[in-house]
This record gives structure tokens, C-alpha cells and sequence, in this order.
């Protein structure tokens, strides 16, 4: 190959950046010209200033940053047989015969079909505050959500003990526990309530009135927003209403979990993830998406990383409970 593109898709994650910025200078290392594509498949299917010339110099000074510098988006024209033919017209003009996404499910489903119709070949790299794909242990941008998420919780513990109250923090996650899971671990609170696990309203009923009889001064509940009650504001209501005199207070981090600098740990995932991306391409590689595994380097094809269920920790799940005794 001697031209490539690159792009980031769906929601940002902390860590984009960094991995675009691996991406141009692996790429250049390999005397291989990279594009970048602004807006994801948006940008793709609408050419134009969309296709921009990328050098060692332009992806300087952003591995610090979060969100993207190529934009993201989530098109429906993409879905469509008539936007995947403007997409890859526009490929072809550009001279690009590879594609690294960053993105999710959606990305890599997207990246699936578009090969299966025009023969492009595309390597994924996880970028996914949610840290839900197969194929990896983490996702580019969970490592910074968590942080985001138990700093807040940090804050939030200070006003719960102050005036001895219960504040149920709802987290990103609307069909993975992972942030939550994570998060209540280290920000020492005392129940966590997933997607993943249905816990009966007795169960949460007997969990509070057990608190009311044990004198806590305060409590924190960490809630996925996928959760089966549908939210930290339908719980607390729920309770309201069964525990006569109960009250509680409710905050959604809602998308501060996606922005701000990315971690330390998440500029090195991402800067492994993009050198491995180029690397598998031209390789002659295509259809899979590059993960870590046992700090390793693994290529998953990408209608296992979005088939194939990423399950929780199981050990996590009980940790909570000895934690919190």
C-alpha cells in the first residue's frame, strides 16, 4: 500500500487523538501516505475538504488532547447502499486502498459491510469509553472515563458525609456495566446496579432498610444507565415511594465521562493499538479490529469484536460485596 486513510467514528473517547497520531507516524515510517477523513463515514460519503493530507508535523502536539481532531459522527446516509457507493468513489479518487477506523460496533459493523461490497480493506482499533468490544481487555477512552467518573464520586462522597445523605451517581453505560463496575470499586461505594445483573426492587428495598437499621451516616450507589429500572432517577423514585421517610439525591456524570485529557495509561493503549493497526494492513490484514490481550498485541475479525459478548468480571462483582461489609 502506498496510501491509507484513517478516521474516528461514533462516540469520541480520550485517547482518539493519540492513536490517530500513531497511526500517521507508523504509516510514514513505512513511506505509506495517510488522509485523514473527517466526520467518520459522514465525511467519507461528502468528500471534499472532508479528505485532508496528513504529516508527522499535523498529528504533533495531540496526544494530550481529548475528543478528536477528526471529528466524529454517526451517518445514517452510511446504512445505505447509495451512501457506500459516494463513500467509496470518493476512496478511490483519493487513491486510498486501506482504512484504519477508530470507533465501535457501529464503526466496525459499517467497515464489515463495506468491504463484503467493495473490497477495501479495514483495521479497527477499539475507541470506546465503554470498554464493551471482544477481542480486547480494554477500549481506548475506559481507563480516562473511570478516572472521570471516581473523581466525581470523590467530590460527591464529601457532600453525601457531610450531610449524611444517599446519592445514587448514574455512569455511561446503556448495554455494559464496565464504567459502573469499575468505577464504584474505587470510588468505594457501596452497591452498584448494571445492565448486566437484574436485581429484584426486595433486593434494593432490604439493601436500605438494612442501612437504617445499621445507623450508616451516609451512602453511594453507582448506577449504569442501561440499568433494568431505567436510570438513577427512576430507582430513587421507586424508593421514595417504598421506604416511608427515605430520601435521596441524584447526579448523572451523563457525557463529562467522554471528554478531558486522556490518562497516561490510555495515550500508551492507543499509541500501541494505532501502530498495530498500520502494521496489520499492511500486513495484508483486513476485517479485524487490534486489541490487547494479556498486554499482547491480537487481532479479532470484526464480526466476532461485534458478535461475541464481553462478559464482567465475575470476581469484580463479588468484591463488592466483601468490600462493603
Amino acid at each position: 500500500m502506498k496510501k491509507i486513510g484513517v478516521f474516528t467514528s461514533g462516540g469520541d473517547s480520550p485517547g482518539m487523538n493519540a492513536c490517530v497520531r500513531a497511526v500517521v507516524r507508523t504509516a510514514i515510517s513505512n513511506d505509506v501516505e495517510v488522509v485523514g477523513i473527517m466526520q467518520g463515514y459522514k465525511g467519507m460519503i461528502e468528500g471534499g475538504d472532508n479528505f485532508t493530507a496528513l504529516t508527522s508535523r499535523s498529528v504533533g502536539n495531540i496526544i494530550q488532547r481529548g475528543g478528536t481532531i477528526l471529528k466524529s459522527s454517526r451517518s445514517k446516509a452510511f446504512m445505505t447502499p447509495v451512501g457506500r457507493k459516494m463513500a467509496y468513489e470518493n476512496l478511490v479518487d483519493q487513491g486510498i486502498e486501506g482504512i484504519v477506523c477508530i470507533g465501535g460496533n457501529g464503526t466496525f459493523t459499517g467497515a464489515e459491510i463495506f468491504y463484503n461490497e467493495y473490497g477495501i480493506p479495514s483495521i479497527g482499533a477499539p475507541g470506546t469509553i465503554d470498554n464493551d468490544l471482544y477481542g480486547t481487555d480494554l477500549t481506548i477512552g475506559f481507563d480516562t472515563a473511570i478516572n472521570t467518573a471516581v473523581d466525581a464520586i470523590d467530590k460527591i462522597r464529601d457532600t453525601a458525609d457531610s450531610h449524611g445523605r444517599v446519592f445514587f451517581i448514574e455512569v455511561m453505560g446503556r448495554d455494559a456495566g464496565f464504567i459502573a463496575l469499575a468505577a464504584t470499586i474505587a470510588g468505594g461505594a457501596e452497591m452498584v446496579l448494571l445492565p448486566e445483573v437484574k436485581e429484584e426492587h426486595t433486593v434494593l428495598i432490604d439493601f436500605f432498610r438494612s442501612r437504617n437499621e445499621t445507623k450508616k451516616s451516609f451512602s453511594i450507589v453507582v448506577v449504569a444507565e442501561g440499568n433494568f429500572e431505567g436510570g438513577a432517577q427512576a430507582i430513587s423514585s421507586m424508593l421514595n415511594k417504598e421506604i416511608p421517610g427515605f430520601e435521596s439525591r441524584v447526579v448523572i456524570l451523563g457525557h463529562i465521562q467522554r471528554g478531558g485529557s486522556p490518562t497516561a495509561y490510555d495515550r500508551v493503549l492507543a499509541s500501541k493499538l494505532g501502530y498495530g493497526a498500520v502494521n496489520a494492513l499492511l500486513a495484508g490484514e483486513k476485517n479485524k479490529m487490534v486489541g490487547l490481550i494479556d498486554n499482547k498485541i491480537r487481532l479479532t475479525p470484526f464480526i466476532d469484536s461485534i458478535t461475541m459478548k464481553k462478559d464482567l468480571n465475575a470476581d469484580m462483582l463479588k468484591l463488592i460485596d466483601i468490600l462493603n461489609n
